[in-house]
């Protein structure tokens, strides 16, 4: 059985919330401008860690309707930045693949992030900055218990 905690009394859950808005906020505004919404470059990635995937389980794990997401591909694939191809173990399902120009596209956007997270991470005091690194393994635990495609609740030990 799932258990859900009530976060409206806790005062860490509130205050993590209300930070990790801000720094989504941040990091939107870091993001360098390719032309890719967020939807876009979040299901590039996803290709490009998990490896081919179908448009229904994209758009899942996006949270996106099928069409959305086939709209989505077209573009993605007019671009460029993936392929679709035959499924070897059922033919009539469709996977979509990330291709190397799509690689390149999120990794030149990773770089243009980085040096613009780079020059405000100059701007911290020495405390905060190892503060910042020592909460980094926290924070990519705490990105890990959401499911990637969210069609299962996340097991979180009590």
């Amino acid at each position: 059985m799932e258990t859900r905690r009530n976060t409206e009394g806790d005062p860490v859950a509130a205050e993590t919330a209300a930070v990790l808005e801000r720094l989504l906020r941040l990091f939107r505004r870091l993001g360098a401008p390719v032309g890719l919404s967020l939807t876009a470059v979040s299901t590039l990635s996803a290709l490009e860690r998990t490896g081919p995937g179908r448009l229904t389980a994209l758009a899942v794990r996006e949270g996106v309707t099928q069409p959305a997401m086939t709209q989505l591909i077209s573009r993605l694939q007019g671009a460029g930045l993936v392929t679709r191809a035959s499924d070897p173990e059922d033919g009539r399902v469709v996977r979509v693949h990330i291709t190397d120009a799509g690689r390149e596209a999120l990794a030149r956007r990773r770089a243009a992030r980085a040096e613009r997270l780079g020059e405000l991470l100059d701007r911290l005091c020495p405390d905060d900055r190892a503060a910042l690194l020592a909460a980094l393994p926290a924070i990519d635990a705490l990105t890990r218990l959401e499911p990637e495609d969210r069609t299962s609740p996340a097991r979180v030990a009590p």
